[in-house]
């Protein structure tokens, strides 16, 4: 037998084969293609005249319109600070203390994760995509049914996203509609989500009296109050206005309790356009600008540098029928218009995209869900809610959808990337040596091959096979691809799962509906 093992064919198998070794092994974090916290920004549907223009009227709205229905304490608070409290019993916002609470606002806030792997960082144009909404259905792709969601599904929406790579944190996407107190459903909410996954959570509190107890869970899971304090895991999605330009009288109260408990407080404004705000697309981001803005000020009137979330978060009607036009060309507008408005007050922003009007995850889903997140990611938005997973004009959440997700979110974190240009990327060199006796082709280049894995993002379910080696593999479907990753991930333990003595003691404090 002759010994090959130093011919030009062993070599080059042999390095082939280290090249789909190295291929093969897991990237370090800032050579992956795509991740938490890449710069966009890009996209600006605004111009400089017309973000100008926008704050100057938001201004006007808050000193000359005021809101109305602050709870007392909050009237205090902003009274203490510099408003003014109208005969109407509306409170006005002087430009000079607006600007001014701006200036000293918190410029950077860092959600953090339960595990200190998957901690984000809102600042300039860093992007991060999630879940959001308060879904009353669960999508059934087997039966195409609609049906109520319960505190399992939060769980395993929990879990699910706990294993996806390109959704970056959880906001309680569904209702535990099996849990018919209010109290229990807001506490079994807290459970249900950090037992399922060590991302970052969001939740909101139905009444202010749910906040303690709540807290004292969440020292519970993290060890103490100390610990808590030092590294808050869930902040509050709190909608602190009724639009238009009322305070929501109770959501406020909770905030005041959020934030003297250390959560962070997103601020949403969300205002239908045509409806609970104005028709055009620039009045509706005005109002929720000035809105927000309300907000800001009221949270540093109760604690001073507050890690607070700029939330605006205004949603499309369709004018012919009043229905919910989230899915529109429309709706990307608003939320890449107000995410250009956070960069120009310089504060962690968040807005809505990627949610559906479709009833299924179908071509209709897809086109509406890459339009809005990619319009949001290009724009820089920090955090983009209900970006996966979200049907039905935010009535319905599948699970399969939010699998889904994760590939067409890595397609749209790959446009938010852009496109690099170095002395590497211009491959001068590469041309001439494939043009000048080389191969004539790039195929199988060892710069081919070096890049491959840094500048490509690969779908995990979506097909790119040809129509042949479709039909040999039994033309697969997405759907079932999606139904098998489901059950796949919801077999396996959670890892974010309580250890049993934790978990009693939970069980002991509280009234948990979660099965063991």
């Amino acid at each position: 037998m002759t010994d090959q093992s130093n011919s030009p064919r062993a070599s080059r198998s042999g390095g082939r084969a280290a090249r789909r070794a190295a291929r093969a092994a897991p990237l370090a974090d800032h050579l992956r293609p795509v991740r938490a916290g890449l710069e966009g920004g890009l996209y600006r549907p605004l111009s400089d005249a017309g973000v100008a223009r926008i704050h100057e009227a938001a201004l006007d709205a808050l000193e000359q319109i005021g809101l109305a229905d602050a709870p007392p304490s909050g009237v205090a608070y902003l009274k203490a600070a510099g408003c003014i409290e109208g005969d109407d019993g509306r409170i006005r916002f002087p430009r000079a203390l607006v600007e001014d609470t701006i200036a000293k606002a918190n410029r950077s806030v860092t959600l953090f994760s339960r595990d200190g792997k998957n901690d984000l960082e809102l600042s300039g144009t860093r992007v991060h995509y999630g879940t959001a909404g308060a879904a009353v259905h669960v999508v059934d792709v087997h039966g195409r049914t609609y049906r109520d969601s319960t505190v399992q599904d939060l769980h395993d929406a929990a879990r699910i996203t706990d294993q996806l790579d390109n959704v970056h944190f959880l906001q309680r996407p569904m209702v535990c509609r099996d849990i018919l107190d209010n109290m229990e459903m807001d506490l079994n909410t807290v459970y249900a989500s950090c037992s399922g996954t060590l991302k970052h959570i969001g939740t909101s509190f139905t009444e202010p009296s749910h906040v303690p107890p709540a807290l004292e869970m969440l020292h519970m899971i993290a060890g103490g109050e100390d610990k808590w304090r030092e590294r808050p895991f869930m902040s509050n999605s709190n909608c602190f206005v009724v639009p238009p330009m009322k305070f929501a009288t109770e959501s406020c109260e909770v905030m005041e309790l959020c934030i003297k408990g250390g959560m962070p407080v997103l601020l949403l404004s969300a205002g239908m356009a045509g409806a609970t705000a104005p028709s055009t697309i620039a009045g509706a981001i005005v109002q929720a600008v000035a809105e927000c803005l309300a907000g800001l000020v009221y949270v540093n009137a109760v604690k001073p540098g507050a890690p607070a979330i700029f939330g605006t978060w205004p949603f499309g009607l369709d004018l012919r029928t009043g229905a919910m036009s989230i899915g529109s060309g429309e709706q990307a507008l608003l939320t890449a218009g107000c995410a250009q408005m956070h960069h120009f007050y310089d504060l962690p922003g968040g807005a809505a995209a990627g949610a559906s009007d479709s009833k299924l995850p179908d071509m209709q889903a897809g086109w509406e869900q890459m339009c809005s997140n990619v319009m949001a990611g290009l724009s820089g938005c920090n955090m983009v809610y209900e970006a996966a997973g979200m049907h039905a004009s935010l009535l319905g959440f599948c699970l399969e959808s939010l699998i889904l997700s994760d590939d067409m979110l890595g397609q749209a974190l790959r446009c938010v990337r852009g496109i690099e240009v170095s002395e590497d990327t211009v491959a001068i060199d590469q041309i001439a040596e494939v043009c000048l006796g080389g191969t004539g082709h790039y195929l199988g280049t060892d710069a081919t091959l070096s890049r491959m894995q840094q500048d490509f993002v690969y779908p995990t379910f979506g097909d790119r096979t040809s129509p042949k080696e479709w039909a040999e593999l039994d033309k697969p479907d997405l759907i079932e691809k999606a139904i098998a990753r489901k059950e796949q991930i919801l077999s396996q333990a959670s890892q974010a799962q309580f250890d049993p003595v934790l978990d009693q003691a939970l069980r002991e404090r509280f009234n948990i509906h979660l099965p063991r």
